[in-house]
């Protein structure tokens, strides 16, 4: 006789210490002991008896007791045995519990997180953080399709930054990557999705390349009247066109006054985590004008860390050179940045100094040297020709200053 609900909810505990039986069909039967109410069934498999757990009472109802039931009959006639089918489904569990998307991307994470740099380490984190583990974070790799994944890109691309969305993919595709090499998923949804978002709209830091406009803003140079570290930070960011971070961190110890030489330690240089450990010192020769303008002003930085600092303790803000900028009546997102001053000097050198070399200008912009040997190259390989190069440079800008254009002036070999 088949059980039915209301039974089951009232049959009480009869004493009995193994419990009581009370059978429902095709080998299920609901065991009542002084801890609960269990569903059970008995089976064969190859000649052996065996027992089913299905379930505890009232979590597993008996309408859900019989559909296991019926699955495990199914089983059986297919030559499978229930038992060992539900501790493979219990592991798979386990594991895919273990493969989210957000465990195996943190573990991704930390595994190159000592060859990436600080900055790049916690910014790939945080784009993560911010836009995927909300999203698939708790899923299995197993279980993202290609289209779980579009659905997310298209919500970040459609906040209006599609940079990001790209980004996102790519820092994706990299987990994906390193799931498979670890043998948690068999494939990565995310090339599938190429040209699938919008394209990048990419724009290059706006720059003065006009030699009539940069005499102009030379001269407003001139005119700044804010403080007097931020009038030379931003003569000397024309003078040397290196990074922006390398002018606001300059260290007064990097400045050989006698040599005229900047010397950037490579752990302060734009490289990777191992570049920077093992790599050489970045040296930027001093035209005369640039040692002018540092000594200007020593006597108001020189007894602190920082060349251009504030607080003898703290470096200028990022923002200081693009605020001046802006000050002086340049915007910042159309003509001219901070970083733009590096394009400005190898655009005008290039196209309006006569003799200058290619190589010249990417060694001085500290450009790693395409081919074989990488960036490996010799940076000294131009010191004569750099220090040459300065000086003509720095004449350049001051004709420039003073309304003049210059054609050429021949650059002689060292």
């Amino acid at each position: 006789m088949a059980l039915n609900a209301t039974f089951v909810k009232q049959v009480p505990h009869k004493g009995s210490a193994a419990g009581e039986k009370y059978a429902d069909g095709g080998g299920m039967y609901l065991l009542v002991k002084s801890t609960g109410k269990y569903w059970r069934m008995d089976y064969r498999f190859a000649g052996k008896r065996k027992t089913l757990a299905i379930g505890v009472y009232p979590d597993v109802s008996l309408e859900q007791a019989r559909k296991t039931r019926d699955k495990a009959r199914e089983q059986l006639a297919a030559d499978a045995d229930p038992s060992e089918a539900k501790r493979e489904a219990r592991n798979a569990t386990a594991i895919a519990a273990s493969n989210t998307f957000e465990l195996v991307a943190r573990e991704f994470h930390t595994s190159k997180k000592s060859a990436w740099s600080p900055v790049y380490s916690d910014k790939w984190i945080r784009l993560m953080e911010v836009n995927l583990f909300p999203a698939i974070g708790g899923k299995p790799l197993t279980s993202i399709t290609a289209q779980m994944m579009l659905d997310v890109l298209k919500r970040i691309q459609s906040r209006g930054v599609v940079d990001t969305a790209h980004t996102v993919k790519r820092q994706a595709g990299q987990v994906f990557r390193y799931g498979i090499q670890t043998g948690r998923c068999d494939r990565n949804p995310c090339p599938d999705l190429t040209g699938a978002l919008l394209p990048l709209n990419v724009k290059n830091r706006p720059a003065i390349l006009d030699p009539i406009r940069v005499g102009e803003m030379l001269r407003a140079f001139d005119t700044y009247t804010g403080t007097p570290i931020t009038k030379a930070a931003l003569i000397l960011s024309a003078l040397v066109f290196q990074r922006p971070g390398n002018i606001r961190m300059m260290e007064w110890s990097w400045i050989n006054f006698e040599d005229a030489m900047l010397t950037i330690p490579s752990a302060s240089m734009k490289r990777t985590v191992a570049q920077k450990r093992n790599g050489r010192p970045h040296l930027v020769p001093l035209a005369p004008q640039a040692i002018a303008i540092l000594k200007g002003i020593q006597p108001i930085t020189g007894a602190g860390k920082y060349v251009f600092s504030i607080r003898s303790t703290e470096p200028m803000s990022s923002r200081t050179i693009n605020k001046a900028l802006t000050a002086l009546g340049f915007d910042t997102k159309e003509e001219m940045t901070a970083h733009g001053f590096r394009a400005m000097a190898r655009t005008l050198a290039m196209e309006r100094i006569k003799g200058i070399d290619e190589g010249c200008i990417e060694a001085q912009l500290a450009h790693g040297k395409s081919g074989p040997l990488g960036s490996a190259y010799d940076r000294t390989e131009y010191m004569e020709q750099r220090k040459a190069m300065m000086r003509i440079w720095a004449d350049y800008l001051d004709k420039l200053r003073a309304g003049a254009e210059v054609i050429q002036l021949p650059v002689k070999a060292a």
